[in-house]
């Protein structure tokens, strides 16, 4: 025919010429014109930025593989390979030469629990400034930014010459995470289909626990070249994800920057009520926003009891990476201690994650479900990893563990479920940041030294072991709690009031393929 034109892939957003005139005012509502025009209005700069080559899966497998190799190198300074041990003297004077970065620098205990958290340091300081910066500058290009200063502090990581020069590039280390942990969460929420979201998180998040064993393999292996060598590698395979920052196309985050005008020489898509405080300087407004930010997610009744199930959790998370495996040695003699926790950890946080997101998303994913799986998978999941450092036999510690491991970790995709819907688009990423800030300035930041801290006063693995794996059953306590809250999911929150003065172009799906 000969009047057929190819099909408009924004149907929505531009009247057919060949339909009859707009119906008259009478049969329109007057508010409906006005958003008629005001859609055809960002309609051609969302379609030209929308960069051709990401899909939906491919977002998600970039996202998954960056997290993958980010806790491949926590798990990887944690193994006894690349950790290793301090030398030790005999009652007759004679020393043995201690192995890996504490042999290498001699340090103790602490000392060693301390490079954990010097780490989370960086990551707690630059968590809240990424997360706010993505209202000034494209979130994309942040992650580029993140992932530069990341590979180039794990490469230093490998010239150290003493425990206060890795504590410093470790530092750095979790500076450059901090952009990833804050935004890419919420990037994946966007472009999920609607029915897999929390499958989609739970594939994300099931590279922390699979990042973490395959870094306990991973150190074992290379150190036979040296423990250096652990972290040139990971800066090698990170390096074409930070320079993939730059080079592609930035996308758009909803409820964020304005991708209508390339992230070079954009005006931010403030608030009304920044743009009313112009005159002030830079800095000053940029406080203002992040206080007002701040407010109302400690408002948040819903959001602060989550993190503080969180923080409980974490803290026995963190303390189960950094120590299990030398727990594991000392307690049943694992001459592969390395090779034992890093498999048993994988398949079940493999598994684990992905059944959390799936369960809920059969459950019908809701703020109140996700807090009924929380707590009741981190409560019977603790129960199992009690019970199993009771046992004298390597065989049923496995078992038991392995189960307890299965429930405590299909707990990933439901809690960042809940922190990235109970707040609205706009707070996603501050929402991210403040969660990760809360779970390790309170969480592994102190389990590491002070586990370790314990362990060296009461010199009994199993004893800290089971000490350590009670606080579980506060955090399902806390999740517990939430179930009975009045929670709102305020995921559409934007669209549903325009007042904000968010650009309503952020509201348009990120990726063409994106599926309802």
């Amino acid at each position: 025919m000969v009047n057929e034109k190819p099909e408009d892939p924004n149907p929505d957003l531009k009247p057919d010429p060949n339909q009859g005139p707009e119906p008259s005012s009478a049969a329109v509502p007057l508010e409906t014109k006005r958003g008629n025009r005001k859609r055809m209005a960002v309609a051609p700069a969302s379609v030209a930025t929308n960069p051709s080559w990401f899909t939906p899966k491919r977002l998600l497998i970039i996202f998954c593989l960056i997290n993958l190799i980010n806790y491949i190198d926590r798990g990887a300074i944690a193994s006894n390979g690349v950790n290793g041990s301090r030398k030790t003297c005999s009652k007759d004077g004679t020393c043995s030469s201690g192995s890996g970065i504490q042999g290498d620098f001699n340090m103790n205990n602490f000392e060693d629990g301390v490079l954990s958290s010097a780490f989370m340091v960086g990551l707690l300081v630059a968590s809240p400034i990424f997360a706010s910066s993505a209202k000034s500058f494209n979130p994309f290009r942040l992650i580029g930014i993140g992932l530069t200063v990341w590979t180039l502090a794990v490469a230093f990581c490998g010239f150290s010459f003493n425990f206060w020069s890795i504590a410093v590039c470790r530092m750095l280390v979790g500076v450059g995470e901090a952009s990833f942990i804050s935004l890419a969460a919420p990037f994946i929420d966007d472009n999920a289909p609607v029915t897999q979201r929390t499958a989609w998180l739970g594939t994300f998040y099931m590279c922390i626990p699979t990042g973490v064993a395959v870094g306990y393999v991973y150190g074992g292996v290379i150190s036979r070249f040296g423990w250096r060598w652990a972290f040139w590698v990971e800066a090698i395979l990170m390096l074409p994800f930070a320079i993939l920052g730059f080079v592609m196309k930035p996308l758009q985050l909803k409820g964020q920057y304005d991708n209508g005008s390339e992230d070079q020489g954009a005006q931010p898509s403030g608030r009304v009520e920044v743009a009313d405080e112009s005159s002030k300087p830079l800095g000053l407004t940029a406080l203002t926003v992040f206080g007002k930010d701040m407010k109302v997610l400690l408002l948040e009744k819903v959001y602060v009891v989550n993190v503080l199930g969180y923080i409980a959790y974490n803290f026995v998370i963190g303390a189960y990476s950094y120590w299990g495996p030398k727990a594991g040695y000392n307690i049943y003699h694992m001459s592969n201690a390395d090779y034992m926790f890093g498999g048993v950890t994988a398949v079940c946080g493999i598994l684990g994650s992905l059944a959390g997101g799936l369960v809920l998303d059969r459950m019908t994913s809701t703020i109140p479900n996700a807090f009924k799986l929380l707590s009741f998978a981190t409560f019977v999941g603790g129960v199992f990893c009690f019970a199993a450092f009771c046992f004298k036999s390597l065989y049923a510690f496995l078992a038991f563990f392995a189960i307890g491991e299965l429930l405590v970790f299909a707990t990933q995709a439901p809690v960042n479920f809940v922190c990235l819907h109970c707040v609205n688009p706009s707070l996603r990423p501050l929402s991210m940041a403040i969660s990760t800030v809360s779970i390790h300035i309170f969480g592994d930041v102190p389990s590491s030294p002070l586990v370790g801290l314990l362990q060296d006063h009461i010199n009994n693995w199993r004893v800290t072991a089971l000490i350590l794996t009670s606080i579980l059953f506060v955090s399902a306590g806390l999740w517990f709690i939430g179930v009975f809250l009045n929670s709102v999911d305020r995921y559409n929150e934007d669209n549903e009031h325009p007042t904000t003065g968010v650009d309503k172009s952020n509201s348009t799906p990120l990726l063409a393929e994106k599926t309802a």
